[in-house]
């Protein structure tokens, strides 16, 4: 170390005496360095397009391309501003010239620092060294002498420098990035050392477990810019009871509407961010945990927990994404949403990271219904100033199996991110039939249908009455709606086999649903008037697939189908049987 002193010492006087002096507050944003003349010129070209300000200087035998020089102030609002915009790399820094030497960029302008060309006739002048710098006799110097990089050791020796408070702010700054989840102690151990390889590698550094001085320089200074950025200010709300920290600068209070308080974002495209806050159970938790998947800002796909005192929503789709949470205690329902446009991920990511932290009860009190004017149904819904989503489409279906499995209508199916059953059980797409359109769904868990399908197995003659029971207005209405009519045909009108052809005046919704004779034998599946767009059909003419097609499918997936027993039904068990094995299929997207 006393050598190394010693080497420091000599490079900042002959610097003194040959290299350029900045002023004591100027500084420049270095931006990259290339180790040929050439390249650096063309990236100096490049920058100068943008950055007036570009200019260049060797370092050594590298070549240095810096944006100033300005007051460091100045230099770091730009560089958290540049580096946001990503117009200069992540890795640029604050240099403060001292080790730049000649300058080569602006081309043809005279460098004012430089050193005047020598004379080639006048007689070398001997530089003389002061008797405490005098260097050994074995030492030479370099012929082109520049500041060293810090290394490993010099960036130990710096940071056992640093004060215990020092050391803490580093640690707030990793746990901001997420890199530290340890005590804030200013003690640097294993926890600590981890956080210094991780973040190191984010940056495309060598992970030595140790910062160097621009490191820290860099990492403190890309919290506090994020900071600022986010405006991040500890709210304490009176009438909902909720104390959190929010980021102000992306949204602003707009107003009550219970259970929600609402905030807006500042600029479009932002984010938006409610406050939940109303009276409640567990009972109350899993209810809102359920209404919240059917509002439009909730997309079909991505995580959802719902514990015994907490939930967690984490929905995605391409045009949106939505973060919910809420928990539940003395009496009490409280949490918050927030949505915002895929591109802004990162971001919100650390907004939530730090509400979650921030959350707590301020008050044993909710937001109070009646704070602003509602009527009874908003009051109850809960969706003031929310729309429900709704899915992409509606069909019906009926079970088959004990554990839930349904038969449907393919089509279509493929494009859904999730599937529901009467509007709650989520299911898959298990198989599906190429040959006849249909598709087996099974729910993600066991069910316990009402009823079952029982299929016929014989076939009725022509002009027998049939039922379809089927959601014809989707979710309009709580039941399905039975729909009569007649067998025409036991095949397509080009003679396939496999198909009915009936005449019913069905609607869209219907199809997917049973198709059912007077004694409650299922026939087969709705699969609407045909495919053929040159073709228009006289009014009610549809197709089902058969009931033997279907039972040779269901046994191609493992299933035994029910048969029908031969005795006819009531007409009141007909209706409860039909409206018992029927449920409406939504797709989500």
């Amino acid at each position: 170390m006393r050598f190394w002193a010693f080497f420091v010492s000599l490079v900042v006087l002959l610097s003194a005496l040959s290299l350029p002096v900045a002023a004591q507050d100027q500084a420049w944003l270095q931006v990259e360095a290339l180790p040929d003349l050439a390249t650096a010129e063309d990236r100096a070209r490049a920058y100068s397009a943008l950055f007036p300000e570009t200019e260049g200087y060797q370092i050594g035998t590298w070549y240095a391309i810096a944006l100033g020089p300005m007051t460091r102030d100045e230099a770091g609002q730009k560089l958290l501003r540049l580096r946001a915009e990503n117009l200069i790399p992540a890795d640029s820094y604050i240099a403060d010239g001292t080790a730049y030497g000649r300058r080569f960029w602006p081309q043809g302008v005279v460098d004012p620092v430089a050193a005047p060309a020598a004379d080639p006739t006048a007689k070398p002048q001997a530089v003389v060294v002061p008797e405490a710098l005098a260097l050994p006799e074995a030492l030479a110097l370099p012929e082109a002498l520049a500041l060293p990089e810090e290394t490993l050791a010099q960036a130990r020796d710096a940071e056992d420098a640093l004060s215990r408070d020092d050391k803490m702010a580093m640690q707030l700054a990793l746990a901001w990035f997420g890199f530290y989840h340890g005590g804030i102690d200013g003690a640097f151990g294993k926890g600590t050392r981890d956080s210094f390889v991780a973040w190191q590698a984010s940056k495309g550094y060598a992970a030595t477990g140790v910062l160097s001085t621009a490191q820290r320089q860099m990492l403190l200074a890309d919290e506090a810019g994020e900071k600022r950025d986010y405006g991040f200010e500890r709210i304490t709300d009176s009438e909902s009871g909720i104390e959190v920290t929010l980021p102000m600068a992306l949204v602003a209070f707009e107003h009550y509407e219970p259970p929600f308080v609402q905030f807006g974002p500042r600029a479009s495209g932002g984010p938006r961010l409610m406050l939940i806050s109303q009276p409640g159970d567990r009972a109350s938790l899993a209810g809102l945990f359920d209404l919240l998947q059917s509002l439009e800002i909730v997309p079909a796909a991505g995580a959802r927990e719902l514990g015994e005192t907490e939930f967690t929503l984490n929905a995605r789709s391409a045009q949106i994404a939505t973060y919910a949470w809420a928990q539940s205690g003395k009496g009490l329902v409280k949490g918050f949403i927030l949505t915002w446009t895929p591109p802004n991920a990162d971001k919100m990511a650390r907004i939530i990271d730090v509400a979650r932290a921030s959350f707590r009860s301020a008050a044993d009190k909710a937001l109070d219904p009646g704070l602003v004017p509602l009527d009874e149904a908003a009051r109850q819904g809960l969706l003031t100033g929310l729309t429900p989503r709704k899915p992409a489409f509606s069909r019906s279906g009926f079970y088959v199996t004990a554990q839930g499995a349904v038969l449907t209508k393919a089509e279509g199916l493929d494009t859904c991110q999730k599937i529901t059953l009467d509007g709650g059980a989520a299911a898959s797409l298990t198989a599906r039939d190429v040959a006849t359109g249909a598709a087996l769904l099974t729910p993600d868990k066991v069910l316990s249908p009402p009823a079952l399908a029982r299929f016929a197995t014989i076939s009725p003659r022509k002009g027998t009455q049939i039922i379809v029971a089927g959601y014809s207005y989707g979710d309009r209405l709580p039941a399905p709606v039975l729909t009569f009519g007649q067998l025409d045909e036991l095949s397509g009108l080009a003679g396939e086999s496999g198909l009915n052809r009936l005449s019913a005046p069905v609607l869209i919704g219907d199809q997917g649903g049973p198709v059912l004779t007077s004694e409650g034998a299922v026939l087969g599946l709705l699969t609407g008037p045909g495919t053929d767009p040159a073709k228009a059909l006289p009014a009610g003419v549809v197709f089902a697939v058969t009931f033997a097609a279907l039972t040779n499918f269901l046994t191609a997936q493992g299933l035994t189908p029910t048969a029908f027993d031969g005795v006819a039904q009531s007409p009141d068990a007909l209706s409860r049987s039909a409206l018992g094995m029927t449920l409406r299929v939504d797709c989500w997207q």
